[in-house]
């Protein structure tokens, strides 16, 4: 879900901004979880479809950025510039999952206490390197692919994504691409449809990697394929009109109820398959109007990454929270959800000035430097 700050070529301000704008609604759809009773009536509906638009815009700017340059550069190369720009917050991700974990304790984990700290420093470790655990060493007991900080399984399917493109995908003709796409677009409808949404990925069993592949492979070679046909043209306001698009799109309430969860997977099939790349061409084809927006645009795109990585470990002391106190309301939780909601932009930024850019500076000099 981030942009590659390797390339030379400009971004697209308002992509950036956008990444940021689905950012934040999937920390408020994170806080507004646990106060429902399942997918049925959470607030923020459909805020998990998040990943869903990152992973397209994860192909649409891996294309931009890299499809032109395979001449000079060899998949090692192309793979340690990922790594470069993704790792360092997976590991600060997973840092802060750690050091919270202990008092996270909770009703809702009760395990968490008898967890040795060997076993805790060990999935840490392997959280590091974004590989999944074996459900054998789930240490939180929500059968999470990465226990120490739950948004560790998109980058999991991110980095499978970025290897498929790197050894092989890159190599297909537009025709072959879209045929790949077309699959991929009847995989994922028939996947929403069937179970009524798409939600899921996160454990490392055969149904959920399913799941978490047929998420990915859509979107992510959409965007590739995006990149590679759409013609940008000059759309003013395009950041206000794709930000309400995002907006709407995520903060729609459940369609058709426990009796008709088709409608709901075919909201979601629409949502995926034709409404995030039209707002990809849109924000591609934006303009920015004046030096505040374009302002605004940095700031999100900038923060939208750490954001990603860094607010759950926040969210667990909110879950546990919730879980401790049975019964609190909208009305009670609001305050504190916003807080968390606050708190996370602030510790994303710090994470941004002070960590990520300069260590991915001191690896991009280290790379050059070989």
């Amino acid at each position: 879900m981030s942009n590659d700050t390797s390339s030379t070529k400009p971004h697209y301000p308002i992509l950036d901004g956008l990444r940021g704008v689905a950012a934040i609604i999937v920390v408020t759809f994170h806080l507004a979880e646990p106060l429902g009773t399942g997918h049925l009536d959470i607030i923020v509906n459909h805020g998990y479809l998040a990943v869903d638009f990152f992973f397209l815009l994860s192909g649409f700017v891996i294309g931009y950025a890299y499809d032109d340059r395979w001449p000079k550069m060899t998949f090692g190369s192309f793979f340690k510039r990922r790594v470069e720009r993704l790792q360092p917050l997976v590991i600060l991700g997973m840092t802060l999952g750690a050091i919270g974990f202990y008092f996270t304790d909770s009703t809702l984990w009760p395990l968490i206490h008898t967890v040795p700290l060997w076993k805790m420093l060990l999935v840490m470790l392997i959280g590091y390197t974004i590989l999944p655990i074996p459900l054998s060493m789930d240490i939180r007991g929500w059968e999470e692919m990465h226990p120490l900080n739950s948004v560790g399984w998109s980058l999991f399917f991110e980095y499978i994504a970025n290897i498929l493109y790197g050894l092989w995908i890159r190599k297909f003709s537009n025709t072959a691409l879209s045929i790949l796409v077309a699959i991929s677009a009847i995989a994922l409808a028939h996947l929403a449809i069937s179970y009524g949404d798409v939600s899921g990925g996160w454990t490392l069993n055969v149904e959920q990697v399913r799941i978490g592949l047929t998420r990915t492979m859509y979107p992510f070679f959409a965007g590739l394929l995006l990149s590679r046909v759409a013609k940008p043209t000059h759309i003013k306001h395009a950041f206000l009109l794709c930000s309400i698009l995002v907006a709407a799109a995520l903060y729609m309430p459940r369609i058709g109820g426990a009796e008709h969860l088709w409608m709901n997977g075919l909201y979601e099939s629409f949502c995926i398959i034709i409404l995030f790349p039209l707002i990809v061409y849109l924000g591609a084809s934006g303009v920015v109007q004046t030096q505040t927006e374009r302002k605004v645009c940095r700031f999100l795109g900038d923060i939208s990454y750490p954001l990603y990585l860094v607010h759950y470990p926040l969210v667990y002391f909110y879950v546990a929270w919730i879980s401790n106190n049975k019964g609190v309301t909208i009305a009670q939780a609001w305050p504190y959800a916003l807080a968390i909601l606050i708190c996370a932009i602030i510790l994303a930024y710090i994470a941004l000035k002070w960590y990520d850019e300069p260590v991915r500076k001191w690896l991009r000099n280290k790379r050059l430097s070989n």
